[in-house]
């Protein structure tokens, strides 16, 4: 067995498909030039057990597979409990370790330092354990696709092929975040479908074009006050595919599928467009909430995200824009997980002359991407930051970041004899420089 194994995961940018990865729908995603690295190491001690720290707060965390840890929900300890219990439970006891965790990604971002925690531990554990030599992983997980799948099921709690699942952090989610992190190529946005799960296409943002992410400084914790609202969503397309399934007598596993077997065509279609075709499923959804929620997943997988894939394949970046702000007002009329500070900074980037402007992520606080020239991003930066602060509500940890697509999560070798983790750690700061237990809303 290794005696030390070293991951940096990146953080991501969804850039269109709000919330239809768990709907089995379709995104565009890339990684960030910035994330959370794991390093672990073997340590004397009982299998299962683990030391864990983060310069983000004082002391050492001692964790056990089999023992419920006494911390707070949202605590980024539970985001590393999780891992032990599920990989210990699939493959086996893993051999003791001691994980030392750091991160560039601003806290509170939006862009998933969550999930690339708990990504990047659980490959770090993995090949400190030298799982992935073994058949009963690459049986399971072939591939890039594959392993950011069973991440997915890790956090969500749900079975991933013949990998049992076990109780997860706490939310509902999908895929995207860890394919983002793990199934892109440096440079690209990935085009993805989550049923079946796959990458269609990966495309380059348009040469002399960066993205400048304002981070709103609104905490959401998706494991902590927010969660009921983001597994609202969850909830609503699993009562509409359950009607649906038992109406129909079909088995589909997601909505997406539903909506295939409806078009009868390639999605990719113009016909997949006809919104005529769409409702036998809209019928089966009640006024209100499951009418909208449906509406959203329907609109922004079926039509918009294959418009903005269009567009961006083609370099029109006036079709982009214009896909781009009518799922920005499906987010805010017709998902509900918009909060006056993101609409703001929507608002504010579109007046400063963004080609297009999204929130992206969960929702309910997070960040919003503008897509800018790149020599002109560090003035806007500057500038979006300046006028959200100027209006009167921006929180004091607001900030600006410039990106282009990254490169996906990466094993990194370690310099002989020594362990330089670099970076400033990603898990969350009170405002007045008290570290805090809790890892940011970044779904």
């Amino acid at each position: 067995m290794s005696a030390t194994a070293r991951w940096t995961m990146p953080g991501r940018i969804e850039v269109l498909g709000k919330h239809t990865d768990y709907g089995g729908g379709r995104v565009l995603v890339c990684a960030v030039d910035r994330g959370v690295t794991v390093h672990a190491e073997r340590i004397d001690g009982p299998a299962g057990t683990l030391q864990a720290s983060t310069d983000a707060y004082p002391g050492m965390l001692r964790l056990a597979a089999g023992t419920a840890p006494d911390l707070p929900p949202g605590h980024w300890g539970r985001y590393v409990h999780t891992v032990v219990e599920r990989l210990g439970a699939n493959f086996g006891p893993l051999p003791a370790a001691r994980l030392t965790i750091t991160s560039d990604l601003p806290p509170a971002s939006g862009m998933s330092s969550s999930s690339a925690l708990l990504t990047g531990t659980a490959l770090a554990l993995a090949d400190l354990a030298d799982l992935p030599a073994t058949e009963a992983w690459t049986s399971q997980i072939p591939d890039r696709v594959a392993l950011a799948g069973y991440a997915a099921s890790i956090e969500n709690g749900k079975t991933f092929g013949a990998l049992a699942g076990r109780p997860g952090v706490g939310t509902s989610g999908g895929s995207l975040d860890h394919t983002g992190m793990l199934a892109g190529h440096d440079g690209m946005i990935s085009y993805a479908e989550f049923d079946p799960m796959q990458i269609l296409d990966q495309v380059a943002l348009p040469e002399g074009w960066s993205f400048v992410v304002a981070v709103s400084g609104v905490l959401a914790e998706k494991t902590g006050a927010a969660q009921a609202s983001y597994n609202r969503g969850p909830a609503l397309l699993g009562q509409i595919l359950e009607r649906w399934n038992r109406e129909t007598g079909r088995a589909d596993d997601s909505l997406q599928g539903a909506l295939r077997s409806l078009v009868r065509e390639d999605l990719e279609a113009p016909l997949a467009e006809d919104e005529t075709r769409w409702e036998p499923l809209r019928r089966l959804a009640a006024e209100g909430a499951e009418r909208d929620r449906l509406d959203q997943f329907l609109l922004e997988s079926a039509v918009l995200v294959p418009r903005a894939h269009r567009a961006l394949r083609g370099g029109d970046l006036d079709a982009l824009a214009a896909a781009v702000d009518a799922s920005q007002r499906l987010a805010e009329t017709h998902l509900g997980n918009q909060v006056p500070e993101t609409i703001a900074l929507v608002r504010h980037a579109t007046a400063l002359g963004a080609r297009a402007a999204s929130s992206f992520g969960a929702g309910f606080g997070g960040s919003v991407w503008a897509l800018v020239p790149t020599p002109d991003a560090d003035a806007f930066a500057a500038d979006w930051i300046d006028r959200y602060r100027a209006a009167g509500t921006a929180p004091s940890v607001a900030s600006a970041l410039v990106t282009r697509p990254g490169a996906p999560g990466r094993r990194v070798e370690p310099v002989a004899g020594r362990v330089d983790l670099g970076g400033t750690s990603g898990l969350s700061r009170a405002p007045d420089g008290v570290p805090t237990q809790r890892l940011p809303n970044d779904e």
